[in-house]
């Protein structure tokens, strides 16, 4: 169950976190080969190396920054240059700096769409294209965010771009239904990520902070990169069947179920 034997997949933000999870996930699941990408060199050869040892699988490492759209398409052309084709893209990278509608700069603006919206765009553009050449019955596997119906006042550009991606993801599952080409998106909440840790840590200065988090939380935890990547795996395998243009809530939330009156901003928004 949930294999995708003899597969090449290309994962971004592979090098840490969620990205680097689904990538040793994949190697396990029986991949023929994983490009991860990310910026850091030392990270990516780190866990390119420790997937390819403990599994026999080749991880390749491509070093590319998504906020830069020559780098970007390059990524495709290179893992098919070393793998021979593509047949899995799992957009997991994702900017997630904080900005509500009154402080955000126009550079900050741009640097979110460029790395949650133009990236991705570009990237199942160019996979596509080497899934139809191989005949390639391809899956593509967006990471979105709860945060994409409305999100938190803090997170505007953020929910804004992740917003984008639903409805890229949405028109692309439509458009390729008779390419055989499935694209599917994983909204998920608070997870307990390792840029997550540092960005609360650095905000707050509370080394206790996912401690007190989870004593809010339903379910007493933060979500696991594991266990989101066991749900990626799925999407990305024979498993989930003819699904696409599906966007996925994983989280502990019912989105517009509420306990007495709807919610509202605990205080007056500011610059």
């Amino acid at each position: 169950m949930n294999r995708i034997d003899g597969k090449v997949a290309v994962v971004t933000g592979g090098t840490q976190g969620l990205g680097a999870a689904i990538a040793r996930l994949f190697a396990r699941a029986g991949a023929a080969g994983v490009a991860i990408v990310g910026r850091g060199v030392e990270k990516g050869e780190t866990v390119a190396k420790s997937i390819s040892d403990e599994t026999g699988v080749t991880a390749r490492l491509i070093v590319a920054d998504l906020a830069d759209i020559e780098d970007v398409q390059r990524i495709i052309p290179e893992a098919d240059g070393h793998f021979g084709r593509v047949d899995i893209l799992v957009n997991a990278a994702g900017l997630t700096e904080r900005g509500n509608i009154l402080n955000t700069s126009p550079e900050l603006f741009d640097q979110m769409f460029a790395v949650n919206v133009r990236a991705p765009f570009f990237l199942m553009q160019d996979a596509i294209k080497v899934m139809e050449r191989e005949g390639a019955e391809g899956r593509i596997v967006n990471i979105g965010s709860t945060s994409e119906r409305a999100g938190q006042p803090f997170l505007a550009p953020y929910s804004a771009s992740k917003g984008a991606l639903a409805t890229l993801t949405r028109n692309a599952g439509y458009a390729l239904m008779r390419n055989r080409i499935h694209v599917n998106q994983l909204d998920i909440g608070w997870m307990a990520s390792d840029h997550e840790r540092a960005l609360q840590l650095r905000e707050s200065g509370d080394p206790d902070w996912e401690a007190k988090a989870r004593e809010s939380l339903p379910f007493g935890r933060l979500l696991d990169p594991e266990e989101v990547a066991r749900a990626v795996l799925w999407m990305a395998s024979e498993d989930s069947g003819m699904m696409t243009g599906a966007v996925i809530q994983f989280d502990q939330s019912v989105w517009g179920g509420y306990d007495g009156q709807a919610p509202a901003p605990a205080e007056k928004l500011l610059p």
